[in-house]
This record gives C-alpha cells, structure tokens and sequence, in this order.
C-alpha cells in the first residue's frame, strides 16, 4: 500500500476569471489496484502513474474545473467510474455538459482500495460539495481544497462560504488525531496538529 502524488499543471477558471495552477492528484493503492484523487488537467502523467493496475475509481474532493479536467480522458483509457458528491453538480456541469459523474458520494460512505478503508467527510464550504477522504489506517486526510497549509480553502468566489468551510474544518478535521497528515488538493502537506492551533487566527482575518 502506498500514497502517490503527481503534480499537474494547468487554469482554473470562474467568475470570468482564469488562473495558472499546479495541482497535487494523489493514487492510493498496492501493486493491483489503486484509486485517483482529483483527476486535474492532465490525463496522461495519472495514467502513467497508474500503469497497470486496476483503477476502481476516481474520486473527486468537489468539481472545480481545475480539480475535474481530466476525468473524461482518465475514464476514456480506463472506464474508472468518478464519484462526485451530488451538491457540486453544476459545477461539474460546466465541465461536463452531457455526461455526469458515475456515482454520487455521500457523507460517511466508504470506499475500499487494496485492503484501506477510506471515510468520506462532506465538508461544504470551498465548494457545496467538497470532500475529504479519510485513511484512518494510513493516518491520512486528502482534503483537496477544504484545507491546506496554512489555513481553509478561498471562500471568495461563487458557490463559496467562509463560515462554512469553517465549521466543516472545525466539526470534521480538527477532530481527527492530531498527527494526521493533510494531503491538500494544492501546495506542501501539513498535519491536523500543525492546523489546528491557528483557528481563531483564520476567524480573525476573516479567510
């Protein structure tokens, strides 16, 4: 069992606006079988990564464009279902205007990838439907933009709420063992333990 990360690059785009951005896609999985986390921008460096192996599924933490975009070329080489938790449907939608995610996710499902149990934790706030996938057995939470090094996700975008993306960090990850490693969506991992003194620091500055 191992966690692998690939970085690609690429835009982000909305609110008439258009960003460069490298996003971190991460594989968990053994020797026969894996999953992808957020299949972003570019299909061919995930494919690589995966090789041979069995892709169940591809799962995204919410349905920002950046965060999606290579879902369709990755089910295309593989036929790897994408699991979208259903409140970020239209964002996928301005993605994917014919075709919707395979499955929906749901809080408190779990997914099963060689032997690890991964939790899902909805944790609204950067997007309606963001989530966090959580290996207890790894001592791993991939929280794509929810939470980083450094505090929460932007909230000041449409689909985005400050105060709620704090409460979901607050209620959903602040709670988990302090040692905790957070594999964000973007940027260097940190740890529930490194975050979650700083709080009252994000309430103060207000993002």
């Amino acid at each position: 069992m191992r966690v692998e990360k690939v970085v690609t690059s690429g835009t982000f785009s909305l609110d008439g606006g258009t960003w460069d951005v490298d996003n971190n896609v991460w594989i968990i999985g053994n020797d026969d079988e894996c999953v992808v986390i957020d299949a972003a921008h570019q299909g061919e460096p995930i494919l690589d990564a995966v090789g041979d192996r069995r892709l169940l599924a591809v799962l995204c933490t919410h349905a920002h464009d950046d965060h999606i975009s290579a879902v369709g070329e990755v089910y295309d080489a593989t036929q790897a279902p994408s699991y979208l938790h259903p409140a970020d449907r239209e964002l996928w939608d301005r993605v994917y205007d014919e075709v919707g995610p395979d499955r929906e996710l749901a809080d408190g499902d779990r997914i099963d990838v060689a032997g690890v149990t991964l939790e899902v934790l909805h944790t609204p706030g950067h997007a309606p439907g963001a989530c966090c996938f959580y290996a207890p057995t790894l001592g791993v939470v991939l929280t794509g933009d929810t939470l980083f090094q450094g505090g929460p996700g932007a909230t000041g975008r449409s689909f985005s709420d400050f105060p709620t993306i704090i409460e979901s960090i607050k209620t959903r990850l602040l709670t988990l063992p302090p040692e905790t490693v957070v594999l964000t969506g973007h940027g260097d991992s940190t740890t529930i333990g490194d975050e979650a003194p700083h709080l009252q620091e994000w309430l103060d500055r207000g993002h």
